[in-house]
């Protein structure tokens, strides 16, 4: 399997090794209409779909009809919960309802790929050894950021770190993501994508079984 080599830097932004990324997995020609079925599907994925409004037999009154169909003069009514009467029901209005839609997991492992080859292809993508981060410290963080030369970027681990996500959290256009939550629409979404040197066999692991 042919694979291509890329640096890995330190967070000080300097080379101390190199990595062979998978052709499989980092050299796929990308198809804008997968990634954007994916995209599209997981961002309806997330809709709530809560919003309701009352239709005419689930507002409450009486069904009594307002006055006599004829000889009145003015327009005919039915009761007091009719669509054209204030505080009577909505027609065809929202209900709850799920947006969700499937795509296939062959699909979903295909746009990952894409994405992650678009990554690579647009020198978008820095693979980093490890954060040296002692503690909880935002403004240590920052510098290590400023030292990769991002400041719009995915950052994605191979592991729970509480020490990285907590002095990133406050930080705008940065994201930390775990291996396990990698998906399109975040790879897309930021500028960079920054992965641990651990997280890629994670991620080899995942998307080449």
């Amino acid at each position: 399997m042919t694979k291509a080599v890329i640096d890995v830097v330190n967070s000080k932004g300097e080379k101390v090794s190199e990595r062979e990324l998978s052709d499989a997995l980092f050299d796929v020609a990308p198809k804008t209409s997968v990634l954007h079925e994916v995209v599209t599907a997981q961002l309806a994925g997330r809709r709530l779909g809560t919003a309701s409004a009352k239709r005419r037999s689930e507002v409450r009154g009486s069904t009594r009809k307002l006055y006599r169909q004829k000889g009145t003069g003015r327009a005919r009514r039915g009761d007091i919960k009719s669509p054209l009467m204030r505080g009577g029901g909505v027609v065809f209005g929202p209900h709850p309802r799920s947006f969700a839609s499937k795509v296939s997991k062959k699909v979903r492992k295909q746009a990952l790929k894409m994405a992650l080859t678009s990554k690579r292809q647009e020198n978008e993508l820095v693979v980093l050894d490890k954060f040296d981060l002692e503690k909880v410290k935002t403004k240590d963080f920052i510098e290590i950021v400023q030292a990769l030369r991002v400041d719009n970027a995915l950052i994605v681990t191979d592991k729970k770190d509480e020490t990285l996500e907590l002095s990133s959290r406050n930080v705008p256009r940065i994201k930390v993501l775990r291996s396990e939550g990698l998906n399109v629409y975040d790879i897309l979404k930021y500028k960079n994508l920054v992965l641990l040197e651990p997280a890629i066999n994670d991620i080899e692991g995942r998307l080449l079984a």
